[in-house]
């Protein structure tokens, strides 16, 4: 008789736990090792779930148990997480001081979902996020939620400026225009300045890039002197990931807005729109059937307020600095590590091919290779960019100085490994392998 939700989950799995034989239709549709254990959950996934699932693909980890920056497998491994769920989780997996909220919400009886109204846990979630604030929004900041994924809070961001503006276009600066000068952003087409710039002051896209602080305040000068409001998208970036609570704090610029997701929900899907009052214009933000979940705003709170007590962002500052040292060292011993960058713990390491002779593969291959690699020493990493060639570091925040140094070990075997498996496919002469 299953009694537990643990119990029915492993049951609906088809294994009442690590080595479960599965039911009997599972049996004579996989047949029998495929419907045991984690891997039967990995072999049920490939044949029910959608190819476009990559990410689990690429690590084909069960996992059943965690806590702070350790993973455990259906089949008792242990790994160092250092996805962080895509960077949602500040404070790693399974925190007391997140657990502690969400069960004090369970116990009083207080409703999970209402859509739009104001409860106790929302109220102490907005007065949290306002003390968190950079100073120059804090003061006169108004907080609009929004559906939790990536993609709403950034609609909502766009819908508001143009309602405040009356313009419609947006400007979204490019890889280019980040080395030129920041009027290139602001540009006036027709004699109408554009509704606003939505600018990441640590970009995303291929691994942590930050942005020049001379570039950002160089662009606060222009969006203020031409009435355009600035968007801060600081959906990845946000809650110390940087090493400063926002990433838009390491320039001195104050945007106008603030684009929120990610950690701000202490793990659960939470998003928001941070804006100036002036900006505000009463309008309906939309019918968000799951805006302001409230155990995502009390995770929230608790995550929002561990972080700023506990001075974390100057943590990640320390720790992502000891790691970048690493990993530059790295680019010195090995060919196949090209650029490394980032800050606080947003970092990336690319992956390059150095010509190693017919069949070593892509630089996308070796990545691949090297994710492989940590895998196997109980490391997990995540893989971004256009040609999947760029490794990505997402610790949690609380990660310790001897949790660091286990990471970076494995990571740098891992390399090694990869590298030395592609260089026994014989580099022609002259080629460097390593240095």
């Amino acid at each position: 008789m299953v009694e537990s939700a643990y119990e029915v989950i492993t049951a609906a799995a088809g294994s009442a736990g690590p080595g479960g034989a599965g039911t009997e239709g599972e049996r004579a549709e996989f047949g029998d090792s495929a419907a045991a254990g984690p891997g039967g959950a990995v072999r049920r996934r490939q044949a029910r779930e959608s190819a476009a699932r990559t990410y689990a693909r690429a690590l084909p980890v069960v996992p059943v148990r965690a806590r702070g920056l350790t993973i455990e497998d259906a089949d008792g491994r242990r790994y160092l997480d250092c996805s962080s769920g895509a960077g949602s989780l500040a404070l790693g997996h399974n925190h007391p001081v997140v657990l502690e909220a969400i069960r004090k919400v369970l116990d009083s009886g207080a409703p999970l979902q209402v859509t739009g109204l104001t409860t106790p846990v929302e109220d102490a979630f907005v007065a949290e996020l306002l003390r968190t604030l950079p100073p120059g929004l804090a003061g006169h900041a108004r907080v609009r939620f929004c559906g939790p994924g990536g993609t709403e809070p950034v609609a909502t961001a766009v819908a508001l400026v143009r309602a405040a503006t009356g313009r419609a276009r947006i400007v979204t600066p490019t890889d280019a225009q980040y080395a030129a000068d920041p009027a290139t952003c602001c540009p006036a087409e027709g004699g109408e300045a554009p509704a606003g710039v939505l600018v990441e002051a640590v970009r995303g896209e291929c691994g942590p890039r930050p942005v020049p602080g001379t570039w950002l305040r160089g662009l606060r000068r222009i969006t203020e002197r031409r009435s355009v409001p600035l968007v801060a998208d600081e959906t990845e970036t946000g809650v110390g990931r940087t090493g400063a609570f926002w990433a838009v704090e390491h320039s001195g610029v104050t945007p106008d807005v603030l684009v929120l997701s990610k950690a701000i929900g202490g793990s659960l899907p939470l998003a928001a729109v941070v804006h100036r009052t002036d900006l505000d214009d009463g309008r309906a933000s939309g019918a968000a059937a799951f805006r302001g979940n409230q155990l995502a705003l009390a995770a929230g709170t608790a995550t929002l307020a561990h972080v700023r007590v506990h001075r974390l962002a100057e943590h990640a500052a320390r720790v992502g600095a000891r790691l970048l040292t690493r990993l530059r060292g790295l680019a010195g011993e090995f060919a196949c590590v090209g650029a490394v960058r980032g800050c606080g713990l947003a970092i990336a390491m690319e992956l390059t091919a150095p010509d190693c002779g017919p069949g070593a593969g892509t630089a996308g291959e070796l990545a691949a290779a090297v994710q492989r690699e940590c895998l196997r020493r109980g490391l997990i990493v995540d893989l971004t960019g256009p040609a999947g060639n760029v490794l990505r570091l997402l610790p949690p925040l609380i990660v310790t100085e001897e949790q660091t140094s286990a990471i970076l070990d494995r990571l740098a075997d891992a390399v090694q490994a990869a590298e030395r498996s592609r260089a026994d496919h014989g580099p022609p002469p002259g080629a460097r392998t390593a240095r």
